[in-house]
């Protein structure tokens, strides 16, 4: 393993400021003497090269966002003391982007995938979307059959650990979002004393079955669609006046296009309740969307139009204009499905869909069923979910939203709770992650602990 910790990448400029490079990982680690994986990074280097402390690695979350296209947007939003003393560094963790990337379906393909009903209501229903998940399961064994079993955070988090050691860190300051949170936590728990100071924002909880994620992970959506109803009465709302008359009309939208597809001057893909679904969580993800979420559900239920309900979805997904995507759904399946146990057959997925379904019925069943793939997944694990605690890390930052979508603000409280120097900072928020919102209070904690490695008070409230 020294040859892999021992690496001097060179540093190439790539435009606008940045530099990128690419570092070697053993395909297993278990072999390090076996294949190898090259993963992309890039970095905003120090703008005082006099006061630089180290790197800031970032990671987007997914799984399977791209973090070095994460870096490329978001770099100079950072605080301007953290990019006086931090390389801001993305990169491209295994199986994504441009490090050795996991590529299973076409794009009419995974058009068919993401179009079909993923909220069945019959068993006729549930074999068909069984169907079609055994066909991306089989279409990622034909095509990426070797790096399925090494696509696990496990391996993520082993990875992040030589890309420290090459750029010349001693110790890791990390910045992860949603999924990047999970990634976050088992690096420390492999590697507790080589923190300096991580940030783990839109938390995950890694004691959580695979099944159990998405049943909270629907609640979430149905907490921040709530949210979004409450504001959307006070305004001028095509759904009603009342949130009960809101919420009932959107029900009765899915309703509809379960059995009718909206309208779409796109292309030719029919607008299903699948698509709207998709749609309206996307733009759960960030307040500032609501606007857009408004006009695209009055097209919707007004003129029958689900054209930019399926442009928000195309945003979800990273579909393109001309039907290409780019491999974040792939790589998410590969990492989701190998991470945790997962049920064994559709019969019993079903039953979490159910339980879904009782606590979240708009996104209960949608959330849930879209892990099914997972049932039939090549490559299976018996790692059991149980708590991390990082016993002997310096102070890790745990960062929740109250009404966060995808990442549920118990999961905070929990990871929070559950790491031996976790300490909790809240957001009394809207939107999926916290720091990169721009809220002054969560800002100032965040930037002084990266620059410090001092957190703020446990248990602090930001508004």
């Amino acid at each position: 393993m020294d040859a892999f910790y021992q690496q001097k990448p060179t540093w190439k400029d790539c435009g606008d400021g940045f530099q990128c490079t690419a570092v070697e990982v053993p395909l297993d680690y278990a072999k390090p003497n076996g294949s190898r994986l090259k993963l992309s990074l890039i970095r905003l280097p120090a703008s005082d090269p006099s006061k630089r402390v180290g790197s800031l690695f970032t990671n987007p979350g997914g799984p399977g966002g791209s973090g070095v296209g994460f870096a490329r947007s978001v770099a100079r939003t950072f605080g301007a003391d953290l990019r006086r003393r931090f390389d801001i560094v993305g990169f491209d963790p295994r199986g994504v982007g441009a490090s050795a990337p996991v590529r299973c379906m076409t794009g009419p393909q995974l058009d068919a995938f993401f179009g079909a009903d993923s909220s069945p209501d019959d068993k006729r229903e549930v074999d068909a979307f069984a169907a079609e998940s055994k066909a991306y399961a089989q279409a990622c064994q034909a095509k990426a059959a070797q790096m399925l079993p090494h696509m696990g955070t496990v391996d993520a988090s082993h990875d992040i650990d030589v890309l420290r050691a090459a750029v010349g860190d001693r110790k890791l300051t990390y910045y992860g979002a949603s999924y990047g949170t999970y990634l976050g936590a088992l690096y420390a728990e492999q590697f507790p004393k080589n923190v300096r100071a991580l940030v783990l924002d839109g938390a995950l909880d890694p004691k959580e079955s695979s099944t159990g994620t998405l049943v909270e992970q629907s609640k979430g959506f149905e907490t921040a669609f709530r949210a979004f109803v409450a504001d959307c009465v006070k305004r001028t709302c095509p759904l009603g006046t009342t949130a009960g008359a809101a919420k009932a009309k959107v029900a009765d939208l899915l309703r509809k296009t379960d059995e009718t597809p909206l309208t779409n001057t796109l292309d030719t893909r029919k607008i299903n309740e699948s698509w709207v679904t998709m749609g309206i969580a996307t733009a759960l993800y960030a307040k500032e969307s609501w606007p857009v979420l408004r006009q695209a559900l009055a097209q919707a239920v007004q003129n029958g139009d689900g054209t930019l309900l399926l442009r928000l979805a195309d945003q979800m997904v990273e579909r393109g204009p001309d039907g290409t995507y780019s491999n974040q759904t792939d790589a998410n399946m590969a990492v989701n499905c190998v991470d945790k146990p997962n049920p064994p057959d559709a019969a019993t997925y079903g039953t979490s869909a159910d339980e879904a379904k009782r606590s979240s019925p708009l996104f209960g069943p949608f959330v849930v069923w879209g892990g099914l793939p997972c049932v039939y997944w090549p490559v299976q694990t018996k790692r059991r979910p149980e708590p991390v605690t990082a016993k002997g890390a310096a102070p890790i930052l745990v960062i929740g939203t109250l009404r966060d979508p995808a990442t549920p603000y118990k999961w905070a409280e929990s990871l929070a709770s559950q790491l031996d120097s976790g300490v909790l900072l809240s957001l009394d928020g809207d939107g999926h992650t916290a720091y990169l919102q721009g809220n002054t209070c969560i800002t100032r904690a965040t930037d002084r602990y990266l620059t410090t490695a001092e957190p703020p008070k446990n248990g602090t409230l930001c508004h």
